[in-house]
């Protein structure tokens, strides 16, 4: 019998996860089917229990549900508490509902298949939203020397350093106290470069060697990017294959077999392309 999954959100229409999903069951042979569910405000609970109770085994959660997952899973992995949100929900064996976020693991494993190293680096974070808690603990577990969370209101900054410096040296400050700090990686883990806008940041901030990912993804390098080619960074990234990886994590979570996201990559990315 073919297994039900499905990813909930609103909007919901632009989400590439059913398509995604499909690619990794045909390479993996799964029997499987995963569709996409626009889900109006204040029915989430209700939609989600519809769901697993007509046989479905796993839900993608994205915005704006994922604390509505948070507080529906029976059952959290660490990450997903450390995380404050969950993006994917499994029915486990004995019908418990478990709840995990793969998004930050989702990163880490794209850089390392960019080849990117992560230990014992200089690392800044743009932003200081639910997306920079989610990707957190996994970079933190790849021990860098230093991770600076940089954001507009260091409050925010100074709440996340502080929930996360158990795991490593993590620091809060504003763009302007960046003056005269180099690193060798920065995020952008604001979604303001989709609306071609960029924090005011220092020019002489990248190391040599620098690498710089940007959370987020489009047909076109976003601004963050192409500021970081102009000030010389050494590799960049965008954040379709952090979409991907963290769906093969959630595919993992479900399957318990790990498919190949570099194929699925190439593949979207030349989707892209021919859409521009």
């Amino acid at each position: 019998m073919t297994d039900l999954y499905a990813v909930f959100g609103n909007p919901i229409n632009h989400s590439k996860s059913p398509h995604i999903h499909r690619q990794f069951a045909e390479q993996t042979g799964q029997d499987m089917h995963y569709t996409k569910q626009l889900v109006n405000e204040g029915e989430f609970e209700k939609c989600v229990q519809e769901f697993f109770a007509q046989g479905g085994k796993g839900l993608n959660i994205t915005v704006p549900f994922k604390l509505n997952a948070f507080d529906f899973a029976q059952k959290r992995t660490a990450r997903a508490e450390r995380a404050g949100a969950v993006n994917t929900l499994a029915k486990l064996s004995d019908g418990t509902i478990l709840g995990d976020n793969t998004d930050g693991i989702g990163m880490i494993h794209d850089m390392h298949n960019l080849g990117w190293e992560l230990e014992g680096k200089r690392v800044l974070i743009l932003g200081a939203g639910g997306a920079v808690r989610g990707i957190l603990q996994p970079l933190l577990e790849e021990k860098p020397a230093q991770v600076v969370i940089a954001n507009r209101t260091q409050s925010k900054a100074e709440e996340l350093a502080k929930n996360f410096h158990d795991l490593g040296d993590v620091q809060a400050k504003t763009f302007e106290q960046l003056h005269g700090e180099v690193f060798d990686l920065v995020i952008n883990g604001t979604s303001a470069s989709m609306q071609g806008e960029l924090p005011p940041l220092p020019d002489t901030l990248l190391a040599t060697n620098a690498c710089c990912y940007d959370m987020m993804y489009g047909p076109e390098p976003t601004i963050f990017l192409r500021w970081a080619k102009e000030r010389g960074a050494a590799q960049l990234a965008d954040g379709l294959g952090m979409l991907i990886g963290q769906a093969a994590e959630a595919f993992y979570l479900w399957r318990q077999i790990r498919p190949e996201v570099v194929p699925v990559i190439t593949a979207m990315r030349r989707q892209i392309a021919e859409r521009k």
